[in-house]
């Protein structure tokens, strides 16, 4: 009855079958898609663009970079406004003048012009706005992304025409703004050069003026300076040296004399003579030996008389050195006395003489100085002018040719990889979507009963669940499906042929996205709807879904859960995490825990062992504990809050995982536990153990909704089936149902979780 979700649940690979099955449709839209697209190329005129290049604000050579130059270098506003200027009709008026470009335009038009008379062609030799309406919309005029070049562009189907077109134009432009540069450079050095012309006459008369002047005056001039300037600078400095040498013999004097009346002299002026020091170095000789002589003889005895008279006449010989250095000294003192007196009065005659021609230079100061200010004019002027001339000469305008355009020999329009590529893009397209369509509208009109056996104890049930699958066979993936011919699985044919399949394999249920029944805000909802739940939630939520409810319901009817015998040993796998495995598991044990039957739930998942928190139940050693120790296995099953509910957690783990499981078989292990109805247990597949899932009843394989492959849930289908496995069935999680009619619409809650 809930099957009608099953073409949302399957919606990536299912859309693969049903183009499939529409292959024919697909086969023929796709092809006159392509036939199409092959015309058009094949019918099309060619096109051919040719391309030159401009870079525009470049500074000319020579020139110095004002403020104003530097920011127009660069500004947007003005690349726009050479843009416009290139495809300005003033320039397109122009390239008409340039040999060969109106014939050449003329004979792109005849030989465009399949109907119709080629008078309109002739008429654009003649007619101006004609020929520019005709060339203005081929030509494309743009900049080549962030830099200063623009592209001149042309199109035409003849190449040649289009190299002499974007020439042309090019040339055009570059002449209209070397022209334009020119004639401003020619204005402003003739208004230079008349300028100059007028300074050099006011500067010949100012210099005739000065130099009469100054002969009048008797103003000469020295090197640097006039002579009366340069003649007192050179009194000022002997009379500076003739004063300090003055002050110097002064001083040399004043300590000699003072030292002359203390007696011995040891002044550093007078020490600096060498006959005192060599008459000092003999009084001392004299006296050590007159002290040496004195302790050993006494005084009246003739070689104390000898050194006595010696020592004296030293004395007496030093005194009068002593005299004759001072009279040197006084000798130098007055002769540079005598010097400072003589240059001082030559220094106030040089200032009286200074002093006049001073008055004199004062007079024609200001004439000066302005004939100065306009010699400096004049320089800065002609060299202008200089500059304006060489520039008007060698001027090529602030554009530059980047290149001409070169003969295109390929064409611009249309391009055949590219244009096969679209059509076979739009063959695609089309292909799918008329197979889609077809297969959608052909899938309404099929409608064929199909008996289903095992329904009669439930009639009312059985009824609109019938009607759902034989609506949704046509629209599911079908790889392998079983025709009536066929001998059916021994296994409950009937139960199962009523299924859509995948891989031969039927998909049993379609569980439904659970909903969250706590009211919220828009906003809420939104990012509730982002947020993987806990399973402990999803369980809690499941318990209170009817739609869920139900779908499980029809699940274990499919599975044949009523059937009496040994218990029913259901495994529960995926082919990736996140595909509702663990989740499924629980709510199908708490579904017929709930229903009265003893249901034993067992983890073999040890790499995510999570049944411990899910149930609440206390840590204990699991069935990994009991096989390590050698313990029944019995002993290892804990008991839930519901009294039909037992679990057997796979406890801690000890070793690599792979090994565990591939040592591990499920009729090894669930061998001992008897008493309950249904054993359910959640486990990933082994790699090696051939017979891992022997003597299991069903192997469910839970795949989301949203996978957008077949490919894994296949893989897992078959991998099943060679470690043991002998029913197969794939159940689909996390569905988008369509809400019943009278529900409520509640803030959806997905639970991607085990």
């Amino acid at each position: 009855m809930r099957q009608a979700a099953l073409n949302e649940a399957f919606s990536g690979f299912d859309a693969v079958a049903r183009i499939w099955r529409r292959r024919g449709v697909f086969a023929i839209v796709a092809g006159a898609v392509l036939a199409l697209a092959v015309a058009a190329l094949v019918l099309l005129p060619v096109r051919y663009l040719a391309t030159a290049s401009v870079i525009i604000a470049e500074q000319e050579p020579g020139a110095n970079t004002s403020a104003a130059w530097a920011q127009k270098i660069g500004d947007p506003a003005d690349m726009e406004s050479q843009l416009l200027v290139i495809r300005s009709p003033r320039l397109l008026r122009q390239i008409m003048s340039a040999p060969g470009v109106v014939d050449a335009v003329v004979g792109e038009c005849e030989r465009g012009r399949l109907l119709g008379s080629v008078e309109a062609c002739q008429r654009l030799k003649t007619d101006v706005s004609a020929f520019i309406d005709h060339v203005d919309g081929r030509f494309s005029v743009a900049s080549a992304g962030r830099s200063r070049v623009i592209n001149i562009s042309y199109q035409s189907s003849s190449p040649e025409v289009a190299q002499t077109l974007a020439n042309a134009l090019t040339q055009t432009f570059l002449e209209d703004q070397r022209t334009e540069g020119a004639n401003s450079r020619e204005v402003a050095s003739s208004w230079l050069w008349q300028e100059l012309k007028q300074l050099d006459q006011q500067l010949r008369e100012a210099d005739d003026k000065i130099q009469k002047f100054r002969r009048t005056k008797g103003l000469m001039r020295g090197a640097n300076a006039p002579i009366s300037s340069e003649r007192l600078t050179s009194i000022g400095q002997q009379l500076s040296q003739a004063e300090a040498a003055r002050a110097e013999a002064a001083a040399r004097l004043q300590e000699i004399k003072s030292e002359q009346e203390r007696g011995p002299t040891d002044a550093p002026s007078v020490l600096q003579s060498r006959t005192i020091a060599d008459l000092k170095q003999q009084l001392t000789t004299v006296s050590a030996q007159l002290a040496s002589a004195a302790g050993v003889l006494g005084p009246k005895h003739p070689s104390i008389l000898a050194l006595t008279r010696e020592q004296a006449t030293i004395q007496q010989r030093l005194v009068e050195e002593m005299q004759t250095i001072a009279a040197s000294a006084q000798k130098t003192f007055d002769a540079n006395n005598a010097l400072v007196n003589s240059l001082k009065k030559q220094m106030d005659t040089a200032k009286a003489e200074a002093g006049s021609a001073s008055l004199d230079e004062a007079s024609i100061e200001s004439m000066v100085r302005d004939t100065e200010i306009k010699r400096q004019q004049y320089a800065e002027l002609y060299k202008k002018a200089s500059e304006l001339e060489t520039e008007r000469r060698v001027l090529r305008g602030s554009t530059r040719l980047v290149s001409l355009a070169e003969l295109p020999s390929k064409p611009f329009f249309p391009k055949k990889l590219p244009f096969l590529a679209a059509g076979v893009t739009l063959a695609m397209i089309f292909g799918v979507g008329a197979a889609l369509l077809a297969d959608q509208f052909g899938a309404r009109r099929i409608r064929q009963p199909v008996p289903d056996v095992d329904s009669a104890p439930s009639p009312q049930v059985a009824a609109p669940e019938a009607d759902a699958a034989r609506a949704i066979v046509p629209e599911t993936p079908a790889i392998a499906t079983a025709s009536p011919d066929v001998e059916a699985p021994p296994l409950a044919p009937e139960r199962k042929s009523h299924l859509p399949s995948v891989a031969d394999v039927s998909i049993l249920a379609c569980l439904p996205r659970l909903k969250s029944l706590r009211q919220m805000s828009a906003l809420g909802a939104i990012l509730q709807g982002h947020q993987p739940l806990a399973i402990p939630h999803v369980l809690r939520l499941a318990s209170e879904d009817n739609e869920f409810q139900h779908t499980l319901h029809d699940l274990l009817h499919e599975l044949g859960i009523e059937q009496p015998g040994r218990p029913l040993r259901l495994v529960v796998t995926s082919p990736d995490a996140g595909d509702g495995k663990t989740t499924t598991a629980c709510a199908l044990a708490e579904h017929l825990a709930a229903a009265g039957r003893r249901v034993l739930l067992v983890e073999c998942d040890i790499a995510h062992a999570c049944f411990a928190e899910i149930m609440a139940l206390p840590r204990s050693a699991g069935w990994l504990g009991a096989l390590e120790h050698g313990t029944p296995l019995r002993e290892a099953v804990l008991r839930t809050e519901h009294p039909c509910l037992d679990v057997l957690p796979a406890g801690a783990i000890h070793g690599p995982v792979g090994d565990i499981l591939d040592a591990v078989g499920l009729d090894h292990l669930l061998g001992g536990l008897d008493g309950y109805d249904a054993v359910i247990v959640d486990t990933p597949l082994p790699s090696r153990r051939d017979d891992f899932l022997a003597g299991t009843d069903w192997v469910i394989v839970c795949v989301r909704s949203d996978r957008s492959l077949i490919e894994p849930a296949v893989a897992t289908v078959n991998k099943s089936r060679a470690l043991g496995a002998v029913d197969v069935g794939i159940v689909v999680t996390m569905t988008d149902a369509e809400p019943r009619s009278g529900s409520v619409v509640e803030a959806p809650a997905y639970a991607e979780v085990g």
